[in-house]
């Protein structure tokens, strides 16, 4: 059971309802992380703002969710495992890239090396080592690729750590992040 309330459409701040509204009319329903977030409709707000603007960057739907998942395996987040396995395979991935997306690993070059440089950007908090830019460049990622790759590993640590606080319902098929 959830230790932060999933707020209800019917307690729902005006602000958060309005968002809401617009959830629903992209995904068919409110995940219950944004339910959580809802208890601050300013957090709400700037967690659906900042994947919007993710989605206008250069990496496509596929390499964010391969980040989402590796980001929440390393940080054993089984909502976010759940979600992100979840739309992953809506995006046509097979369960055996998403089982490896979740352990940091592609058989694309350039998502492997997307996901090493988020996998050591978690692991490091941040405080990553210049060899691992020096491989992420040899890997061919630019400058604008690393940046974008730090941008979505905060996006997912946010919302990895927001249901870790919380122990969010996970309200998609459920799996975990880490094999047991």
């Amino acid at each position: 059971m959830a230790r932060i309330t999933q707020v209800s459409d019917t307690a729902a701040a005006p602000e958060a309802a309005t968002l809401f509204t617009a959830i629903k009319g992209k995904l068919g329903m409110v995940p219950n992380l944004y339910r959580v977030a809802a208890n601050q409709p300013a957090v709400l707000g700037g967690m659906l703002g900042l994947n919007e603007a993710l989605a206008r960057g250069s990496f496509d739907a596929r390499t964010r969710e391969a980040i989402a998942l590796a980001v929440a395996g390393v940080n054993g987040c089984d909502y976010c495992a759940s979600a992100h396995a979840a739309i992953s395979a809506g995006l046509k991935m097979t369960p055996g890239d998403i089982d490896a997306h979740l352990a940091g690993r592609s058989d694309d070059p350039r998502t492997a090396a997307i996901l090493r440089l988020a996998l050591a950007i978690v692991q490091a908090r941040g405080l990553i080592a210049d060899a691992d830019l020096t491989t992420a460049r040899d890997a061919g990622l630019s400058e604008a690729d690393i940046v974008e790759t730090v941008a979505n590993v905060v996006a997912n640590i946010f919302t990895n750590y927001l249901n870790h606080v919380a122990d969010t319902d996970i309200d998609f098929p459920a799996r975990k992040a880490r094999a047991a």
